[in-house]
């Protein structure tokens, strides 16, 4: 079957069972900022995700106290999306947080490995991840290349990429990531690809059209008038 043909069947077929996964994100100021959003985000997903910044990585610094969430009870499942220079020495932090998901940048793997060597680096991450048993992410800035990751999928739960460079919320969505999304969904037929940076509904159905089955939103979410009214409009798509 061509390629064209066969992925324009897979986004189909993806869409019509309603499998497009909505995932509400949070950069936040500070632990009562991560409650509230908790809470109302809470009736309408299965997933949030944690923005976490240092300041370094990224220019932009977020709460980070881990330990903050033994306080929360809640059904969601969290993710801990790490914009930090050397994931590694908060990994276990954020495990026996709670987080069921690590999603670690790609160019601090780079970065923080440089010194010794990122392959070695990148695996002993994974190695933290997947001994509690949880699931590990990996995410690509937009001028990064997908083929990069060849080599990783098979220990990887979820591309992230990044259609905003990272840092700061409210950004414009860079249309040039989404031929990157159908490369990666070429390499990676049955993976979860998510795309976080500007997600608006056109941009949605755009990213879903090329592949991506996760949405990981923000603004969009966070400044509608009705959370659960957009929150039904994205799940549609």
């Amino acid at each position: 079957m061509d390629i064209g043909i066969y992925l324009r069947f897979v986004i189909w077929d993806l869409s019509f069972f309603g499998l497009m996964e909505i995932i509400p994100t949070i950069i936040a100021k500070d632990f009562s900022e991560v409650q509230e959003k908790i809470k109302r985000a809470e009736p309408f997903f299965d997933w949030l995700q944690l923005d976490i910044m240092d300041g370094k990585f990224v220019a932009n610094k977020t709460w980070q106290q881990s330990e903050d969430l033994i306080k929360i009870k809640t059904k969601l499942k969290l993710e801990a999306h790490l914009m930090v220079a050397h994931p590694e020495r908060v990994v276990d932090d954020w495990l026996a947080a709670g987080v069921q998901r690590i999603i670690v940048h790609w160019e601090a793997v780079v970065q923080a490995g440089a010194e010794t060597q990122h392959i070695s680096y990148l695996q002993k991450i994974i190695d933290q991840v997947k001994s509690q048993q949880k699931e590990f992410g990996l995410a690509l800035n937009p001028e990064t290349p997908v083929d990069i990751l060849a080599d990783w999928l098979l220990q990887t739960d979820l591309v992230l990429l990044m259609t905003v460079n990272p840092g700061q919320g409210g950004q414009d969505f860079m249309p040039k990531v989404i031929p990157k999304i159908t490369q990666l969904r070429q390499i990676w037929p049955d993976g979860k690809i998510s795309v976080d940076g500007g997600i608006d509904l056109e941009f949605a159905k755009q990213c879903s059209q090329a592949g991506a089955n996760v949405l990981s939103v923000g603004s969009a979410l966070w400044r509608a008038d009705s959370l659960e009214q957009m929150a039904g409009l994205f799940k549609k798509i």
